[in-house]
């Protein structure tokens, strides 16, 4: 029985997967393209494939007829960009002829299958003049955001055509109105910490200069980068500081208690019949354990001012906290009333905390990976 179960359900699964494959179910719901690519898809690996030959047979010809007609009523309408929407049809239909032609089972269902690239070097031409034209008007608004829509479609230009009148010099002037444009001023800390300080700073920067990518539309620059380019104004102003930090705060405490340990086998006894038993007893140790801790801390300020009228846009504040710690100890008494850790902590020795260098880079850790994470995400809105 449950042979039979899995031989229907391998039938009726087949069954479904060759009607989808067919191409007849997106022929019944009128989208004729897809339903032509499916059966050309099918009759490349089962020429004699009835269903895909029948979806073939029909879908064809309203697949090119729907595409003609779209084309005809968009030529004869004010559409923006109407060359570019004729161009996707004629790709289009020269998409299903190539797929046809490399079918040999559906070249005998449509043996002459039409194309139209004579006309798409035309409209290729006529969409990129349109979309250079719309560039132009674009660019000449004068405000970000349509210069950011400037970028697109001079892009657009040099796709339908390369070299297109001075569509790449239009797209530098586009990008560099689009492009927000951000001094970061990192403010230096205290000399004593200046080799980790800068080692931060450089790890912001290189996330900011070489890493960002968020939007392209933003651009972060060093002041001294901003002075040399002559820049003729500056979008914002993103400062960096530390609040405040501590460095190698250190903690020792010194923990002592007694232990106790019963029925911990303390010897034998021999009894009046000469055989010996285990001897039980409590023990005791008088255990000292040091703990030494050394902390270090910080806060890290990020704000973003308009580069125009100064105004705070964001003002965030980011923790970061490492601690360093060491424990050794030692004991008077029976070691069988300490555990096994215990123990280990009295064969330990004080160990010297890491250098302060090292102890500052630790704590900002944490703190460069929220401060990465938030200017990602303030950024990305632009």
């Amino acid at each position: 029985m449950k042979r039979l179960y899995l031989v229907l359900f391998t039938l009726i699964a087949t069954i479904a997967i060759n009607s989808c494959s067919s191409g007849k179910k997106a022929y019944e719901q009128g989208n004729y393209y897809q339903a032509v690519v499916k059966a050309v898809n099918r009759l490349r690996s089962n020429p004699g494939h009835k269903k895909s030959k029948e979806t073939l047979k029909h879908s064809y010809p309203l697949a090119v007829e729907n595409a003609e007609k779209d084309m005809a009523n968009i030529l004869d309408s004010d559409a923006p960009f109407k060359y570019r929407t004729v161009l996707r049809s004629y790709e289009q239909i020269n998409a299903m002829y190539e797929e046809i032609r490399r079918s040999p089972g559906a070249l005998k269902v449509v043996p002459n299958p039409k194309n139209y690239y004579p006309e798409v070097a035309k409209h290729k031409g006529l969409a990129a003049e349109e979309s250079y034209a719309a560039g132009i008007v674009a660019l000449e608004r004068d405000t970000r955001e349509d210069a950011k829509q400037a970028v697109y479609l001079f892009r657009d230009v040099q796709s339908f055509v390369p070299g297109y009148k001075d569509a790449l010099t239009k797209i530098e002037e586009a990008m560099f109105k689009a492009t927000l444009k951000v001094v970061v001023d990192q403010i230096p800390v205290p000399t004593a910490y200046t080799l980790s300080a800068n080692f931060f700073q450089n790890k912001v920067e290189e996330h900011l200069y070489t890493q960002f990518r968020s939007t392209e539309f933003v651009r972060f620059y060093t002041p001294t980068e901003a002075e040399h380019e002559n820049l003729p104004y500056i979008d914002q102003y993103l400062r960096i500081q530390f609040d405040d930090f501590v460095v190698g705060e250190t903690h020792l405490v010194t923990n002592i208690e007694t232990l106790t340990k019963d029925s911990v086998v303390v010897g034998s006894v021999t009894l009046e019949n000469g055989s010996k038993v285990d001897a039980y007893n409590t023990v005791k140790a008088k255990l000292t354990v040091n703990h030494k801790e050394v902390i270090s801390n910080g806060l890290l300020s990020m704000r973003v001012f308009d580069g125009r009228t100064s105004a705070v846009l964001t003002h965030q504040k980011f923790n970061g906290e490492f601690i360093w710690f060491s424990e050794w100890g030692s004991f008077n008494g029976d070691e069988r009333a300490l555990t096994d850790e215990q123990i280990k902590i009295c064969n330990s020795s004080e160990v010297p905390p890491p250098p302060p260098q090292d102890l500052f880079v630790e704590f900002t850790r944490p703190i460069y990976s929220q401060l990465v994470t938030s200017i990602n995400s303030f950024y990305a809105r632009y």
